[in-house]
């Protein structure tokens, strides 16, 4: 695996691109104590209908991994990881809420699904199996242990300093959305994966893991180059963040509709920018690959400058095919019903985020802190 290069050591990384609310003080804090501090909830993208060859399991587990608890249900219920349908990866030191789908034919055997970390809340047949993506979000309840200047005697009536410092924040980031940066874990530990999409885009080798399996490999390359992209899109958002160009629609902006997720290309900022203005429109970033929406004009210019600076051409992307195809990624995010209030253990945050979305890149905005740097 190769030294960060010269271009990872000089751009932002999760950690330390800017933020929206660098001028207002963060309220610090310890995240993820325990489990039952962080609740994610998933929102599905539809409920299941009542009949059909599938069960709809609604899965609650705590502390447990993703891959663990498809090896679990997998094992417990007789079936192949294959026959699992799984709409997200869920957090491991987090309280999680999901659906997974199962053949209907197992539906004697839910009850040894039960284990320490793991519950079965209910279950519910559908005509489908649950695929990749079919959820609309998350719903996140998180605790921010230990803020700044807290103690348990703290005034519940205002929450004292630090409560009134979220506020500030929560107050700036319900106008203004949230950077929608790929979170940190998105890169690996100590960014390995990141460091293995760089190889595979600059070398002309299909890779160093001779030792894994095909199949493996085949997931190992297509996560590694999605890191890739997530970090190039990272610092994309980031200049125009620096450059105050968040909120303000260029020429030849690609643009996503909120309600549909349509693109389009901006031909008239007169009109597009009370559009965005609205929320009826997001301003996009570029996910790199063949099959990505281009941009035009300053926007285009930009992209490429970040693409380049990397040493990568569309064509470092084209050549791993289906692994790397590119879209368009919202550059904001306007967290759900977003609300901050006291409690006897810390500061609690309420809000839901849609899928792909990370609730420690919203977090990042309040604490200011090291606490996320290890994601």
């Amino acid at each position: 695996m190769p030294e960060l290069t010269p271009f990872l050591e000089t751009l932002p990384l999760t950690t330390d691109c800017p933020m929206l609310t660098a001028d207002l003080p963060g309220i610090g804090g310890v995240l993820k104590s325990q489990p039952e501090d962080f609740v994610v909830e998933e929102i599905p993208a539809y409920q299941p209908c009542g009949d059909g060859e599938h069960l709809f399991l609604w899965i609650e587990k705590s502390g447990v991994p993703a891959d663990q608890l498809g090896r679990h249900l997998a094992t417990a219920l007789g079936i192949t990881s294959r026959e699992l349908g799984i709409a997200g990866l869920k957090d491991t030191h987090a309280v999680t809420r999901q659906f997974v789908s199962v053949p209907r034919r197992v539906e004697n055997r839910l009850s040894a699904i039960d284990t320490e970390g793991i519950r079965l809340l209910s279950a519910m047949p559908h005509q489908n199996k649950l695929r990749t993506g079919h959820l609309r979000g998350n719903r996140f309840q998180v605790l921010v242990r230990e803020p700044v200047g807290w103690t348990p005697s703290s005034d519940r009536t205002d929450g004292g300093v630090h409560s009134a410092s979220a506020q500030a924040i929560a107050d700036r980031l319900r106008q203004t959305g949230v950077p929608n940066y790929y979170g940190s874990q998105r890169f690996g530990n100590k960014h390995s994966t990141l460091k293995l999409g760089i190889k595979l885009l600059t070398e002309a080798g299909t890779g160093s893991d001779t030792k894994a399996g095909k199949s493996n490999r085949h997931f190992l390359h297509r996560l590694a180059l999605s890191a890739t992209q997530s970090w190039l899109f990272n610092n994309v958002l980031a200049e125009r963040l620096q450059e105050g160009l968040l909120d303000r629609v260029l020429l030849g902006d690609i643009m996503q509709k909120c309600e549909s997720g349509g693109l389009f290309d901006v031909r008239d900022v007169a009109v597009e920018q009370p559009r965005f203005e609205a929320r009826e429109t997001v301003i996009t970033g570029p996910m790199f690959g063949p099959k990505m929406k281009p941009t035009l004009h300053e926007p285009a210019v930009r992209e490429q400058r970040v693409l380049a600076t990397a040493g990568f051409t569309l064509d470092s992307f084209r050549r791993f095919g289906q692994l790397a195809e590119g879209t368009r990624r919202p550059l904001l995010i306007w967290p759900g019903d977003l609300q901050v209030r006291a409690t006897d253990d810390g500061l609690l945050f309420e809000f839901s985020l849609p899928s792909g979305a990370y609730a420690t890149v919203v977090l990042r905005e309040f604490m200011k802190n090291d606490e996320l740097s290890g994601e």
